[in-house]
């Protein structure tokens, strides 16, 4: 056996054995019994390898590719007992693994067109922040639970934002557009400096400098296109889209967490705790509509709970419990 066929052997062994890790942890996360500590290890698995992260992408889609096919057949459901209501069958690791070459014959053209050979994959776990340089010398900074993909070539250059939130510095380039889809929308740079940021159900796009032009990557979304310039914020979600003028001083304060801090200002304690939350595993649990409605202001180092919750009891007069690792606020 040659050496270049050993290796090519002993890399496809490592590739099979990724999958199958990767079908473990979607079996896992699907089942029903995810906990925080199923998280933690969960990161530091995808933070391994970009290989990994990139399994366990193609995998989840993969699934979500079946459950739609499945929902598009006219099949009456069976009925489930008491005890299986609110859990949804699993397939084992052995019948994913079996399913995947039909079910990515549907989704592999566009996947590869999307990926391309090239594109490299950066990643955040939970509350880490970090600062990466593109291949074209763009500088993006990504923000706690991240996911981002980026290729280039002559004529383009484009990024997935798969997850969380970025602030990108764009290196000018004519002759190269720089594109980042989120989803199914899409954000062409006509300037520099801007932030993206995906949650479950809506998008959100700031600019500090120059434009973005924010448009569906199909034909399926409700509005067309918008153009933002700075100081101006949008959220976008499935039915709508908004576009507040919030100055380009209270968008420095949203992206404080470039600098390590949360700046908050006449900001409900809801949505403070919120912003804690994803960074520390140390959770703000607000335990009635009263305090959650409260509002407050300042600015506060991103890891500091403890600090956060001292103002509340302190300056807010409020009742503070702790309970296992979470902090309970209350009237």
């Amino acid at each position: 056996m040659t050496d270049a066929c050993a290796k090519g052997l002993a890399e496809a062994a490592n590739a099979a054995d990724i999958e199958v890790e990767a079908a473990d942890w979607l079996e896992r996360k699907i089942g029903g019994s995810w906990n925080e500590r199923d998280d933690a290890l969960f990161e530091q698995w995808l933070a391994r390898s970009p290989d990994q992260r990139v399994a366990f992408l193609r995998l989840s889609a993969a699934w979500s590719y079946a459950d739609r096919l499945s929902a598009l057949r006219p099949v009456p459901q069976p009925r489930m007992s008491a005890a299986g209501l609110g859990r949804r069958p699993l397939l084992s690791k052995i019948v994913i693994a079996a399913m995947l070459p039909i079910v990515l014959i549907g989704i592999a053209a566009s996947y590869l067109a999307l990926t391309g050979p090239r594109a490299q994959v950066y990643a955040t776990a939970f509350g880490n922040r970090k600062k990466i340089v593109l291949s074209d010398k763009s500088q993006v900074e990504l923000n706690t639970q991240t996911v981002l993909r980026f290729t280039a070539d002559r004529t383009r250059r484009v990024a997935w934002l798969d997850r969380g939130e970025a602030f990108f510095q764009i290196a000018h380039d004519v002759k190269r557009p720089f594109v980042v889809y989120i989803d199914n929308q899409r954000v062409t740079v006509l300037g520099t400096k801007f932030l993206v940021r995906s949650d479950a159900d809506r998008l959100e796009v700031a600019v500090v400098e120059g434009r973005v032009k924010v448009d569906p990557a199909d034909d399926a979304a409700l509005h067309k296109f918008v153009v933002l310039i700075p100081g101006e914020d949008a959220i976008i979600s499935a039915k709508s889209v908004s576009v507040a003028r919030k100055g380009v001083k209270n968008l420095d304060d949203t992206l404080g967490w470039r600098r390590g801090v949360l700046v908050f200002d006449n900001t409900t304690l809801a949505d403070a705790a919120a912003q804690f939350n994803r960074y520390s595993r140390k959770k703000i649990v607000l335990a009635d509509t009263e305090a959650a409605r409260l509002t407050i202001g300042g600015t506060f180092p991103i890891d500091n709970v403890e600090l956060f919750v001292r103002v509340t009891r302190d300056v807010l007069g409020l009742h503070v419990e702790k309970r296992g690792d979470d902090e309970v606020i209350s009237r």
